[in-house]
């Protein structure tokens, strides 16, 4: 990519856009150099921006990085989510959510870089954020009577038995389960399975 003026990268485009834009270059460094080592003179780089139009959008790295996995998150919840759509029996949906989950980042070149030897520790510290829980949680865990008792903001729970906080407690374990599972994999695609219908769908769905 031929570098441009800050003032040209800008020129024409939303925040939205330039935000997007700078995540994709991101995205391909990641693959190729690891996300623990590429730092913001090479993401400024490969956007075309100087590093001054880079800390507008992204005020350090971690911001960066929270940025990306917020956006890499959501996308892969909404396709998990669209796939899963037809299954009613919450432990077959969590079960083959996580499975999906599992699968998908380990055949995106994108997402698979972050659980690349020196890169898992970071993959372990964001995946913990507020905003992946809530992605996971929606897509993974709310049943019809989750969905129907959420709030107006979308967030799950009625906000009078404690669903939202239970779902995002549930959700915790799911994620750190799920970073588990990538960074740690099973023997085959049969003891993965077998292990998260044994130890993570009763954890996640008790009593059901």
């Amino acid at each position: 990519m031929v570098a441009q003026t800050s003032s040209s990268w800008l020129q024409g485009e939303r925040v939205e856009a330039a935000a997007e834009r700078i995540l994709d270059a991101a995205a391909a460094l990641f693959v190729e150099r690891g996300v623990a080592t590429t730092g913001m003179a090479e993401v400024a780089k490969a956007a075309g921006c100087s590093r001054a139009t880079l800390y507008r959008y992204f005020e350090n790295r971690r911001a960066l990085h929270r940025a990306f996995v917020h956006r890499e998150a959501r996308r892969l919840g909404e396709r998990i989510a669209a796939t899963l759509a037809p299954v009613t029996d919450p432990r077959e949906r969590v079960t083959e959510a996580v499975i999906m989950a599992v699968r998908e980042v380990r055949a995106t070149p994108t997402l698979a870089a972050w659980f690349g030897l020196g890169d898992a520790g970071v993959a372990s510290e964001l995946a913990s954020t507020s905003e992946v829980i809530e992605v996971l949680g929606i897509s993974f865990l709310s049943d019809d009577r989750d969905r129907r008792g959420r709030n107006r903001d979308g967030r799950l729970g009625d906000g009078r038995h404690g669903d939202g906080a239970e779902i995002a407690r549930r959700a915790r374990w799911l994620v750190r389960a799920i970073v588990s599972l990538l960074v740690v994999p099973a023997a085959d695609a049969d003891d993965e399975r077998a292990m998260i219908e044994q130890f993570v769908v009763p954890v996640v769905l008790p009593g059901r």
